[in-house]
């Protein structure tokens, strides 16, 4: 049907304010105060943009807000509606209409992944689109939870005493932003359990991936939402969430990456935290950040390149070779934790819009950046991290495999299945695991939603109930579980026994989610019991056994039980074992002058 706009050639709302002009005049007779009636048009106009304007980008927010609960598809087809309804109903102030140099030079080190050309085109292209979706996604839940991490619960104990002495030679500014930044990388390392960059689980055969990529590969196996989302990463995907979150928190930081001197290959090493003209450095794989000299407060990129003794104490003696040296780290490529949309103008035109809670980072200042990065020594150039784009390539290319084989498509299933099923146990864990990220805790009774903690332990059904699920038919109603017409009994009580393992490994993951929420909430004592009585539960086995077991020493740390702490991160096996006897030493080291300071 033709629009009233293709058959007028006017808008409805621009006939609108026609008319209103014409009312004004007739309404203010034959008179020549026509100054008055341009400013009655402006202040509503002024209006009509601001209300618009709240409008827009308040169904936005209430969009992310309950993103989880929605239809994904439907969703971000509201959200883009709305961006480009209030892109075109406000102005934020000049933008540049094309890319400059540093931000083209940027995008053509991740031309391997996209082509420059096309980067180009869609960094540019005016409009929000569906696709630009998932980084404002991103940015708001990044958001969220940096806000609520910079609280004294997620400091590190370790490090306490070296940021006070800190403020006889640093700023202010510059103490609180490393301060923001530990607890960052703090938080990332006891909520994103550790996975090796190599998988040696069962898995189906490989489907071919493009560009080198391998089935499972480290870092681009899931994306930065994902692995937040799901409480899992390698140390790349560690690397990716900690960066995020600085980024939200306003903290420049990069992944640093040594070039192979044969192959000229870029391989992730750690990430360095810009502080004062230097970097700062956090090592995601051991779930550390690296000592600085004597093994005091966290080194900079220049002690690292100086002091042979920083990389070098990164080997356990006896237990762990780091295999990197002194010599080793002289020349680091910076690499930049960025998706192309962050340097389009319209992320920046969205991005001045928000204000007061609303704010996000959206749009990255790529000259700045590169700027303060280039200017350190030891940093041998600056590039965009190909590794969101891979993941993004990875997951399309999996998609499509899957639909193709059925083994495939049943284990990403079981794989994902877990938050992302429409089985009402999976939903509802999913929600609490939202309203966690939100930080949302406890009840709403105002608004009337529940917090993370009612639905974590929503989750938490006796075992009889799963038991019986098999043989009660009421039980499988409440659960929404019912047998199609034409599926074979046999086919049937398959599916209800995927269904018992799925609510037995949700029932898991909430008691270690919750867990957590009782740590970051500051009660280290109900923290502790959790970890200990039922996460830990002999008779309750789960994936999160070695991550709750770093999680509990971390609760002894803050109960003043330093030798319970040493004793569990000293437990063989673990997979975070290297970085958690470092973490021994350290603790092992501070008690000992703590308990000569106590004698002197």
């Amino acid at each position: 049907m033709p629009t009233f706009e293709t058959l007028y050639g006017v808008r409805p709302t621009s006939l609108a304010a026609g008319l209103f002009a014409l009312l004004s005049v007739l309404t203010l007779g034959c008179s020549d105060d026509s100054s008055a009636v341009r400013a009655i048009q402006a202040k509503r106009q002024v209006r009509m943009q601001s209300e618009a304007q709240q409008d827009h980008l308040g169904e936005v927010f209430n969009l992310l807000q309950r993103f989880v609960e929605l239809n994904p598809e439907k969703s971000r087809r509201q959200i883009s509606f709305h961006l480009n309804r209030w892109s075109e109903t406000t102005s934020t102030g000049p933008i540049a209409s094309e890319l400059d140099a540093s931000a083209t030079e940027l995008l053509k080190t991740i031309s391997h992944v996209l082509p420059t050309e096309k980067a180009i085109q869609h960094v540019t292209r005016g409009q929000f689109g569906v696709d630009d979706v998932n980084h404002v996604r991103d940015a708001f839940l990044f958001r969220q939870v940096a806000n609520w991490i910079d609280q004294d619960s997620s400091d590190d104990p370790l490090l306490q005493p070296w940021l006070t002495s800190l403020a006889t030679t640093k700023t202010p500014e510059a103490v609180a932003k490393l301060r923001v930044a530990t607890r960052i990388f703090d938080w990332t390392i006891r909520n994103i359990a550790y996975e090796p960059l190599v998988l040696t689980d069962p898995a189906p055969p490989a489907p071919n991936f493009p560009m080198g990529m391998t089935f499972r590969g480290a870092g681009y196996r899931q994306s930065n939402y994902e692995s937040l989302w799901r409480g899992t990463g390698d140390a790349w995907q560690r690397a990716g969430v900690f960066t995020q979150l600085c980024r939200q928190a306003d903290i420049l930081s990069a992944v640093l990456a040594l070039p192979d001197s044969d192959t000229g290959e870029l391989r992730p090493w750690c990430v360095g935290v810009h502080v004062d003209d230097d970097l700062y450095l956090f090592e995601p794989g051991l779930g550390t950040y690296i000592p600085g000299p004597n093994q005091i407060g966290i080194a900079t990129l220049a002690e690292a390149r100086n002091d042979a003794s920083v990389v070098r104490r990164l080997t356990v003696a006896g237990f762990f070779e780091y295999e990197l040296t002194k010599n080793n780290v002289q020349q680091c490529v910076a690499l930049l934790n960025l998706t192309p949309d962050a340097v389009s103008p319209r992320m920046q035109r969205l991005e001045r819009g928000l204000t007061g809670n609303r704010r996000l980072t959206l749009y990255a200042d790529t000259v700045a950046m590169k700027e303060q990065l280039d200017a350190i020594v030891g940093i041998a150039g600056v590039r965009l991290w190909d590794m969101p784009l891979l993941a993004e390539v990875y997951r399309s290319t999996l998609q499509q495999a899957a639909e193709r084989d059925p083994m495939l498509a049943f284990w990403d299933f079981i794989q994902r299945g877990l938050l992302d099923s429409e089985n009402s146990s999976s939903q509802n864990l999913a929600r609490g695991r939202w309203a966690h990220l939100l930080g949302k805790f406890m009840d709403d009774d105002e608004e009337g939603q529940q917090g993370a903690r009612t639905l974590y332990l929503e989750q938490r059904a006796p075992e009889f109930e799963i038991e019986d699920l098999r043989i009660d038919v009421d039980l499988q109603n409440k659960y929404g579980i019912r047998r199609e017409l034409g599926v074979a009994p046999e086919v049937y009580d398959r599916q209800v026994q995927q269904i018992q393992a799925m609510m037995r490994l949700g029932k898991r993951t909430a008691t270690y989610w919750l867990s957590l929420v009782q740590y970051d909430d500051g009660r280290f004592d109900t923290a502790q019991n959790w970890f200990a009585d039922r996460v830990l539960d002999k008779s309750q086995p789960s994936q999160w056994e070695p991550m709750a077991r770093y999680n509990l020493a971390r609760c002894y740390e803050r109960l003043d039980q330093s030798s319970r702490a040493i004793e569990l991160y000293k437990t063989s096996g673990e997979p975070q074992e290297h970085g958690n006897r470092i973490r021994a030493r350290l603790l092992d080291r501070t008690t000992d002058e703590e308990l000569q300071s106590d004698s002197n």
